[in-house]
């Protein structure tokens, strides 16, 4: 059975816990089983030959760190716990601290060195504050240890929704999360804080996430898998669909050409480039498997786009910016025909927003905007700290796919789902490898893939080709490296 990548919110996990404890399972429970899964993981992944330093903070993740303290004693390490005091804890925290029966040593004493293990269980996911004073005290003499630390839940300091730092933050080696992963454990800069995270089943069932209906999702095949187009002996080309792709002049067709190259290694049956007079010659130089169709005035493209067979668009690289450009996305959106709106296309709408985003026509729509791209055409809500509010307000308010690009990509549905993208590289840090994103978009559109899971798929797709890579890659290695992910994904299939 496919699982799909729910991530929960701290919210959404906290009315997680208050389900499954209103079904008859105590508090106190899942807190023992979720000590018992940091105390395992601490001996599965550093053995036994280290002392272990403990911080408990105030919460309930405090009462995790007093259970998993208490079950690595019983297990032969040697363990301090460290905490403000003990006198805050209530409830099954209390319990827990109650359970621990030795001296507990105080965070304003807290010194370590590099053959410790330091177990984080100051602050969880729900952080609501920055880390200050002695919390942030320890979290700095923690950091500058070279002591391996794991972290309970979240690094400490993280914020479990948008992923930033909180004042203060620890730098894990491991992370113990429970149930479902939270925003904050993929988002940038949080995920880089992670270091490995490991998902622990402490009695949760699946069946709370009916109730809690989770809109946000780590991007991966079981999101989107069964949407792809599948290869079948009975397909021909035309079924796999024509993208077509809008060339700029004679000296700027690079990136267009790109990204039909994407289009044609990422699926699409055919492709074509649209290319002004000036830019056909150059384009017949580098063009073999792809078409070319002379396009100069509006009355080209609208030619082509009332061919119902040439069915997804790119527009933007390399395109040049102005009134031609929204101009002729008017005409693509007003025929029905899926687009993809990317670099010159988006700043073309930077003073006009509302001839985007109350546009006539049906055909759907994604954008793909960088940070500066983005702030250009949503000025107000470029400023929001989250990432994920961020995309998905854009992509309300343009009715349309937004694929806010970065480390930590985050695709958005005007629906309210956002998928956060887990997979990137660093190795896609360089020009040209967005206009490779969009042509594999518009692959995955003319396949008749939906919008959103169009725009999951083609961004982990392009990330999973990157990482192949590594080193030294330019955007014009990526076409040919998507053919193998795709073999792999439906290999998988």
């Amino acid at each position: 059975m496919t699982v799909i990548p729910h991530l929960l919110s701290p919210d959404e996990m906290a009315h997680a816990d208050r389900l499954t404890v209103e079904s008859g399972v105590p508090i106190l429970q899942l807190m023992e089983t979720a000590g018992n899964a940091v105390a395992t993981a601490v001996i599965d992944q550093f053995g036994w030959g280290r002392p272990v330093s403990v911080l408990a903070g105030p919460g309930n993740n405090g009462g995790d760190a007093f259970v998993a303290a208490r079950l690595l004693r019983e297990r032969g390490c040697d363990v301090e716990i460290f905490a403000g005091t003990t006198d805050r804890y209530t409830g099954a925290a209390a319990a827990s601290a109650q359970a621990w029966g030795s001296d507990v040593r105080l965070l304003r004493d807290f010194r370590t060195g590099p053959d410790t293990l330091i177990v984080d269980g100051l602050f969880g996911a729900g952080l609501s504050r920055p880390v200050d004073g002695e919390f942030a005290r320890t979290v700095e003499i923690a950091n500058a240890s070279r002591a391996p630390i794991l972290a309970i839940d979240i690094p400490s300091g993280i914020d479990g929704n948008t992923g930033e730092i909180r004042g203060a933050a620890m730098r894990a080696a491991l992370t113990v999360t429970f149930f479902r992963p939270k925003p904050g454990h993929l988002l940038l800069p949080g995920r880089a804080h992670c270091g490995e995270i490991r998902i622990a089943d402490i009695g949760i069932s699946s069946d709370v996430l009916a109730r809690i209906e989770p809109t946000t999702f780590a991007n991966e095949p079981a999101l989107w898998h069964a949407r792809l187009l599948a290869p079948s002996d009975t397909h021909h080309k035309y079924d796999r669909g024509h993208t077509v792709v809008l060339s700029g002049g004679a000296s700027h067709g690079g990136a267009a050409r790109l990204s039909a190259m994407a289009a044609l290694r990422g699926g699409a049956g055919l492709v074509t480039v649209a290319s002004p007079a000036s830019g056909l010659l150059v384009n017949a130089t580098h063009l073999d498997a792809i078409m070319l169709k002379r396009c100069d005035e509006e009355g080209d493209l609208r030619a082509l786009a009332e061919d119902r067979r040439l069915n997804a668009y790119v527009l933007g690289p390399g395109f040049g910016v102005g009134e031609k450009a929204r101009a002729s996305a008017g005409v693509i959106l007003k025929a029905g025909r899926a687009l993809v709106l990317d670099a010159d296309g988006l700043t073309s709408f930077q003073d006009v927003q509302r001839a985007l985003f109350e546009r006539e026509g049906a055909g759907p729509l994604v954008l793909t905007p960088h940070d500066g791209e983005f702030a250009r055409l949503f000025p107000d809500l470029a400023g929001l700290p989250s990432k994920l509010d961020r995309a998905r307000l854009a992509s309300r308010r343009a009715d349309a796919i937004v694929v806010l690009k970065g480390g930590d990509t985050v695709i958005a549905a005007p629906d309210g789902r956002a998928a956060i993208n887990e997979n990137g590289s660093p190795a896609l840090a360089t020009a040209g490898t967005g206009d490779v994103l969009t042509g594999l978009i518009a692959a995955q559109l003319a396949n008749g893939v939906p919008a959103f899971e169009a725009a999951c798929a083609a961004v982990w797709i392009h990330a999973c080709a990157a990482s192949g890579f590594g080193t030294g890659l330019i955007a014009e290695d990526l076409p040919r490296l998507v053919p193998r992910v795709l073999a792999t994904l439906h290999q998988e299939r």
